[in-house]
């Protein structure tokens, strides 16, 4: 997905993934008949938002090991970016790998903060960032990553007291790096509950998933969750469908959680952009990408959306108009058929950081790239606004990409929707 120096992929993997024949906030509302607006994602305001990534310090902080003064510059500085920008949400990373950028009873101090997981910072990053983005007129949107546990395969790098030390049962080695199982209830139940500590705590406008649920497929390499299959699988008629199963009720319990706890805070998700390609399912979109979410991340994105589990869907669109294996121009409006008739809003993750990158097709060396997706998306009116990845871009903006979309859509200042 996002690209990590993620998510995680680099711009480059994520590129080679698409080519292989590959926001305070109201209630949750209801669908179709039982009172959901006339045309799904329809809402005032509209969304413009960034990403901001801790996990290995791809955009805050600079590096582990700052002083508490100077982390809370850089944050700072992210959030004024946002403004200058004209944007009027921030999606920060609070959970990158299951720790924490808050004093959790849960979970240890992400090592991203100090160099050393456990370690107290000395300060309260998510505490400072609500207050801070909402004496700026801006919405924080807390990001977590459920399942993710770490960036590496040695559980004995983890501290002692971590949760995945104590039970390494949970715990499964894919792909160089260590995932919690979602086929088992009592971590779904942990990291719930860890994930709604925030949300106790603080009044974020909105809890944010990104787009790992099951890990992306590694090739030659095998996701072991046999005994968990063995133990709760039974009633399905396949694997695929018990995975898929188990990541809907993550998302059907932390909806609930999220409407106890808090109610009037959104619960949005941000998926790898292709639901299915329709050369496999009629009712998918017409792409060719070497991943879809339901079948390879076992995440029925389409079904969240319909079934409006979910306040928002911000699919991360990250590819040029015109790119053959996902067109930008196909996928939007098919998501835009998607939350038609639904409460679910639309807004559309825009790949920033592909700007000017001579690694990427030749589209994304015009600035106006992005800018042409803002007006495409004029034409739909599900398409409630869009978010960017990622901070660090947004703040240098190396190609000009973001100064174009400024001039051409946001010298008006927007309220984020409602």
């Amino acid at each position: 997905m996002r690209p990590v120096s993620r998510r995680g992929f680099t711009a480059v993997a994520l590129a080679a993934l698409a080519t292989v024949p590959r926001a305070s906030a109201a209630p949750r509302q209801t669908r179709g008949a039982s009172g959901a607006p006339a045309r799904g994602g329809a809402a005032s305001g509209e969304m413009r938002g960034m990403w901001v990534a801790t996990v290995t310090n791809r955009d805050w902080p600079s590096r582990p090991g700052l002083s508490v003064t100077r982390q809370r510059a850089e944050l700072t500085a992210h959030l004024d970016a946002a403004v200058r920008s004209g944007l009027n949400t921030v999606v920060f990373q609070v959970r990158p790998t299951a720790d924490a950028l808050w004093p959790s009873p849960y979970e240890p101090w992400s090592q991203y903060l100090t160099g050393t997981q456990g370690a107290d910072p000395g300060w309260d990053p998510l505490g400072t960032a609500v207050e801070e983005a909402h004496a700026r007129g801006l919405q924080l949107h807390a990001w977590f990553n459920p399942y993710r546990v770490a960036m590496h395969a040695d559980p004995a790098r983890l501290v002692p007291s971590h949760p995945a030390r104590r039970n390494p049962g949970w715990v499964v080695t894919y792909g160089g790096k260590l995932y919690y199982n979602p086929g088992l209830p009592e971590v779904r139940a942990f990291v719930r509950e860890a994930m709604l500590d925030a949300v106790r705590r603080y009044p974020v406008d909105a809890v944010h998933f990104d787009d790992y649920f099951y890990p992306y497929p590694v090739a030659g390499q095998t996701f072991d969750d046999d005994l968990a299959h063995d133990t709760h699988g039974g009633a399905f008629p396949d694997r695929a469908a018990w995975r898929r199963d188990n990541v809907d009720r993550l998302v059907r319990e932390t909806a609930d959680g999220i409407r106890a706890i808090r109610p009037g805070t959104l619960f949005g998700i941000s998926p790898f952009g292709v639901w299915r390609n329709a050369e496999v399912d009629e009712r998918g979109s017409d792409t060719h990408a070497g991943v879809q979410t339901y079948d390879d991340l076992h995440a029925d994105t389409r079904k969240w959306a319909r079934e409006n589990w979910i306040d928002y869907i911000c699919p991360q669109l990250y590819w040029n108009i015109g790119f053959g294996p996902a067109d930008y121009a196909k996928l939007l409006p098919w998501w835009a058929d998607v939350v038609q008739g639904t409460g679910t809003r639309l807004y559309a993750g825009e790949a920033l950081y592909k700007a000017g990158d001579p690694a990427q097709p030749a589209a994304w060396r015009d600035p106006a790239e992005l800018s042409r997706h803002l007006t495409l998306a004029q034409e739909y009116p599900q398409v409630g606004g869009h978010v960017f990845f990622a901070a660090r871009e947004v703040a240098a903006d190396p190609a000009g990409a973001m100064a174009r979309v400024i001039a051409d859509h946001y010298r008006q200042p927007a309220k984020p929707p409602r």
